[in-house]
């Protein structure tokens, strides 16, 4: 008996000292690095993946997902890989006995004793397969990984470096790829292939047709498993196995693909860059503005933004109709680029005019030929109004009034307050003049949006922003609210493209000089957006103009946002809503100063000229070699011109005699304000 206590003290020490031994060299063990590079992510506002990046060596590799992955596909991993995984220290020494133990009566290698904890070993070396040497190594770095990382590290591990065949690592790049979806959403038949796919990657890719076979295979033999195990039922098995594997590979999502590239640039190295986009929303523009270039002359593209006024929060960015395509400046991002804006300026001079006391919507105001120094504005169709409202010149975007406003306002007095409602607008040379108003000057899309921004919100600015929380504190008012709305109140007059009803967005186009670039920038009662179209390059696109182009897709935007859409506000208290009539009698007529004023019935408005005979379009029968023709309204003396040729010139009467020639023939009178009407009509011989 005291010879048996001895024995057993000294086995009992030695035992102590040989764990003691083994923890050291555990402990000892040299760990390979465990920072895993994965690419960046850049993520809409709900977590939905916008695009994603290769890591450096150009391998697809990213992150788990923090919501997880599907249950039944760890649950499916753990029973085929390593079934005792949540048991072992690293190594299952049971696993070990029973393939040596095979391999002696088999005279063969029939199964593995690899645990999770040991690939992820390899997979972190780079190590090999099937040297002892190297399973010595990875049990060892496996036992280490156990005591230093524990359970789930190890498992986040494997998942990001597992192999998936190509160039794609890790669990999550692989279901984007295979199926297109997170892996938090994957199916039984899917996540049985992505259990199975890491123990042979490249002769079991479904998307090689000689390697389908061994695939699905694979596949069926993971599914009988987890049935074995009770992980799915019998009819979730037989549907797994009935779904057909994917064919291909699918390409990585690359949504908001431009602002993606300048946030990675701007955010280096970041694993996950969110975004205050709408996944929805980001998807509808894109589509829009596909759409939109389809059919179109080479090389024209399209931008889009869209924006939550209220806010600032930008909720879809496309900056190119077509990523990548290098033809069609595919690169470029013209939501950034500076571009002539057409008239989409006018409604920010009318506004300082508003609040300057100096005009009102119902004012009077003269649309006729004039000379602003050596420079002489015509309108964009070469024609003159004559006598006009601010309203009906803004509704018509006419060039002369918004120019006699700016001349009184002073062009630094405009462009400073382009600058308080946000726009950084560019001009040549050391002052702006007043061609600046006409478009004769660079801004971005997205400042002419966050421009608009500010007049959706009652003269008050707001920074645009794509990141969340990256609000900044507003400037000074760029117009007061009364001047703001009626802005906005005229702009919701105009006629929507596509028969759509006028008065749920206010918005404004504009067509720069040799038609280089069609624009488009509106509002309701929550969202601004602005759509650009044109060639990236600055050559023209011709005849493009922006009611015709960009128009309809910023009211085909302003429909996909549906029930989120917001009416316009109601005017505030003290906005003058009166006609002409009633305004006081500085605001009925707009007169520039060294100009005397018309006296007594002139500040109203005259009658509309127009040609009451012959009417439009009608067949007029010649009882003589002359023709009688009317005029009705204008002011006197009035010219009358036969297809473009002068015939009666300085006539005081409306009515008068004119020679026409039988046939279709073209009418015009232009009376003394400048304002014209035209018809054509059809003479016959009265024989």
């Amino acid at each position: 008996m005291l010879a048996l206590t001895v024995a057993l003290g000294l086995l009992a020490h030695g035992g102590d000292r040989a764990r003691t031994a083994w923890d050291r060299w555990i402990d000892a063990t040299e760990l390979p690095p465990l920072t895993v590079p994965v690419g960046t992510e850049v993520l809409a506002r709900d977590g939905t993946l916008l695009r994603a990046f290769p890591v450096e060596d150009g391998l697809w590799r990213l992150a788990p997902p923090q919501e997880g992955v599907d249950p039944r596909f760890l649950s499916m991993l753990v029973g085929w890989e390593d079934r005792r995984f949540h048991h072992h220290d690293g190594v299952d020494r049971r696993a070990v006995l029973r393939a040596a133990w095979q391999a002696v009566t088999h005279g063969r290698i029939v199964s593995g004793a690899s645990t999770l904890s040991m690939q992820t070993a390899r997979l972190l070396e780079r190590g090999a397969t099937g040297d002892w040497r190297a399973k010595l190594r990875q049990a060892r770095v496996a036992l280490a990984l156990e005591r230093r990382l524990g359970k789930e590290r190890i498992l986040d591990l494997y998942l990001r470096l597992a192999p998936y065949g190509g160039n794609t690592e890790g669990v999550r790049a692989a279901s984007l790829m295979w199926f297109g979806k997170e892996p938090r959403r994957l199916t039984p038949a899917e996540s049985a292939l992505l259990v199975a796919l890491p123990q042979s990657p490249e002769t079991r890719r479904p998307d090689l047709a000689a390697a389908r076979a061994a695939a699905r295979a694979a596949r069926d033999r993971v599914i009988d498993r987890a049935l074995a195990l009770g992980i799915i039922d019998a009819e979730a098995a037989e549907s797994a196995r009935a779904t057909p594997l994917p064919e291909s590979r699918r390409p990585f999502p690359a949504h908001a693909a431009l602002l993606a590239d300048r946030l990675r640039r701007e955010n280096p190295g970041a694993p996950r860059i969110e975004t205050t986009l709408d996944a929805r929303l980001q998807s509808a523009a894109e589509r829009l503005a596909a759409r939109a270039v389809a059919g179109q002359a080479e090389q024209v593209s399209a931008a889009i933004l869209l924006a939550d006024h209220r806010s600032g929060e930008i909720l879809a960015q496309v900056g190119t109709a077509q990523f990548a395509d290098g033809a069609s400046g595919g690169f470029v991002d013209m939501t950034r680029a500076l571009r002539s804006p057409g008239s989409t300026l006018k409604p920010f001079v009318y506004a300082l005019g508003f609040d300057e006391g100096l005009i009102h919507p119902e004012t009077l105001i003269e649309d006729r030929p004039a000379a602003f120094g050596r420079w002489q504005p015509q309108n964009f169709d070469n024609r003159f109004r004559g006598t006009v409202t601010i309203r009906q010149a803004l509704v018509e975007s006419l060039n002369l009034p918004v120019v006699r406003v700016a001349e009184a306002l002073g062009p630094a007095r405009v462009m400073a307050a382009f600058r308080r409602a946000g726009m950084d607008v560019t001009v040549q040379g050391d002052a702006p003049g007043l061609a600046v108003v006409l478009g004769g000057a660079g801004v971005s899309l997205a400042d002419l949006v966050e421009g608009y921004a500010t007049l959706a919100r009652g003269g008050k600015p707001v920074r645009l922003h794509d990141r969340p929380g990256r609000t900044e504190q507003p400037g000074a008012p760029a117009f007061g609210p009364v001047a703001a709305w009626q802005v906005a109140n005229v702009l919701s007059g105009i006629l929507p493209p596509g028969g759509r009803a006028a008065g749920r967005v206010a918005f404004k186009t504009g067509t720069s000089y040799g038609h280089r670039d069609a624009l488009a920038v509106g509002f309701d009662g929550r969202f601004v957006a602005g759509v650009w179209m044109g060639r990236p390059d600055g050559t023209p696109v011709p005849g493009a103009f922006g009611g015709d182009y960009a128009a309809p897709v910023l009211f085909d935007l302003f429909d996909a946002l549906g029930p989120r859409a917001v009416p316009l506000p109601p005017p505030p208290e003290a906005a003058l809503t009166v006609p002409n009539a009633a305004l006081p009698r500085p605001l009925r007529r707009f007169v520039p100063a060294g100009e005397v004023p018309p006296a007594g019935p002139a500040l109203r408005a005259p009658e509309p000229l127009t040609i009451q005979f012959p009417p439009d379009g009608a067949e007029v029968e010649l009882s003589a070699a002359a023709l009688v023709v009317r005029a009705k309204g204008g002011t006197p003396p009035y010219n009358w011109l036969l297809n473009g040729a002068p015939v009666a010139i300085g006539r005081s009467d409306p009515v008068a005699e004119l020679p026409a020639p039988q046939g279709f023939s073209a009418l015009t009178v232009v009376d003394a304000k400048g304002r014209s009407a035209r018809v054509q009509f059809r003479a016959t011989s009265g024989s």
